[in-house]
């Protein structure tokens, strides 16, 4: 089989796993309780905090583990909003192709008499710092821009829109699961007041996440019940998963420099050979993305037909987020972007982890146009394209 739905999720690494073990029969004590176990325990729940606080330029205290992504993109909305709420302001931006975790919060609480301004992304992926500067407001509670997108990998201009909000006294939170991993976090130089991640997306278990809040910007309580998380999430903390989060995002980060050689240096051969395929585009920009991310469209075809057809060649591969794969919809990212529906439906994700090896994506490489191919030749669409009676779109 061959794996290339890494931004989907990941294998759990052997170093984790190992790192994990002792955590469910030999140090399985309650980080909250009195006693030797329980004690131990909470000391290597605050060694696994401060790791994790290492690897983004953040202090420990500022480190709140999580469920995962999910999760911590709501708390870091849900606190934001009633911090507003109190302050008289109702106001929030964000970008029109974020995370659903994001997207459908807001959505909530637009019901609830919050307005939201949603930011273009243009055919890049990429916001526009000015219109960000435009859109902000003095009712404007809460700016939430993803880091990189979770489809095409497009990187946003985050110090910048760190530094906007911080002159303009507005939090800042970004969604930074899929780029964490991937490239150089520092919260402090980059004005980050709230962010989110997620273990799973980098070798760590499902199940785990953080979100970081800076000292300095109000969190309100997200889970009542016990006093973990500093009273802010009730719930035994999940012991083994944290460490192995923590373990995780620290080779993630001493790894991040020839893992980024490696994956950019394969993404760009599935770029130079499968662009070569007729009527085909790359989504996004080419250069500022994450060095792990290939996304395309095929003119004439469908993405789920796509995706089962390589399925049966053994390749795992992606035409969106997995959140919302059973989606009949195209993708509201490539929507966003500006791609028509026809366009959006026919797209193919890629995503490498650093154990994706050259001769899978040689495999890939053979089996994509072959498919592609197949499909065109079955098409009705595709018919009426070659023969002149509808024009091509790419």
């Amino acid at each position: 089989m061959i794996y290339l739905d890494n931004a989907g999720t990941t294998l759990v690494s052997e170093k984790v796993k190992n790192a994990m073990l002792p955590y469910f029969d030999e140090i399985y004590g309650n980080a909250s309780s009195l006693h030797t176990a329980g004690q131990i325990a909470k000391e290597k729940l605050e060694s696994a905090r401060e790791a994790v606080a290492r690897c983004i330029g953040a202090e420990p205290k500022e480190i709140y583990f999580t469920s995962g992504g999910s999760e911590s993109d709501n708390w870091a909305i849900e606190s934001a909003c009633k911090y507003g709420l109190i302050k008289g302001k109702k106001h929030i931006i964000t970008s029109a192709f974020e995370h659903h975790a994001i997207l459908n919060t807001l959505k909530e609480k637009e019901k609830q008499g919050f307005e939201v301004t949603y930011l273009p992304v243009y055919e890049n992926g990429i916001i526009k710092v000015k219109d960000l500067e435009n859109a902000i407001r003095e009712d404007t509670c809460l700016v939430t821009i993803m880091y990189a997108n979770n489809e095409i990998g497009t990187i946003q201009p985050i110090k910048e829109i760190g530094e906007i909000c911080k002159n303009a006294h507005i939090p800042f939170h970004t969604d930074a699961v899929q780029a964490a991993s991937h490239v150089s976090i520092n919260v402090k130089d980059q004005n980050i007041d709230m962010m989110s991640i997620s273990g799973h997306k980098f070798h760590a278990p499902k199940g785990v996440g953080v979100l970081y809040c800076n000292k300095s910007t109000p969190l309100f309580s997200f889970i009542n019940g016990g006093g973990q998380e500093r009273n802010k999430r009730a719930g035994t903390e999940n012991l083994a998963g944290i460490i192995g989060l923590s373990v995780a995002l620290e080779d993630a980060v001493n790894e991040m420099k020839w893992v980024a050689e490696k994956e950019s240096k394969l993404r760009d051969k599935l770029f130079t050979n499968l662009s070569k395929i007729p009527h085909s585009k790359i989504n996004g920009d080419v250069i500022n993305r994450l060095p792990n991310n290939f996304n395309m469209s095929f003119e004439g075809i469908e993405g789920e037909s796509l995706l089962l057809l390589l399925d049966d060649k053994g390749i795992c591969a992606s035409s969106g987020s997995a959140c919302t794969s059973g989606s009949l919809d195209p993708s509201h990212v490539l929507l966003a972007i500006g791609l028509p529906h026809e366009i959006a439906h026919g797209s193919l994700r890629l995503t490498l982890s650093k154990y994706t090896t050259e001769k899978e994506i040689d495999e890939t490489i053979k089996a994509v146009p072959e498919v592609v191919e197949y499909l065109r030749s079955i098409s009705p669409v595709w018919d009426k394209l070659k023969k002149g009676e509808i024009k091509h779109v790419i």
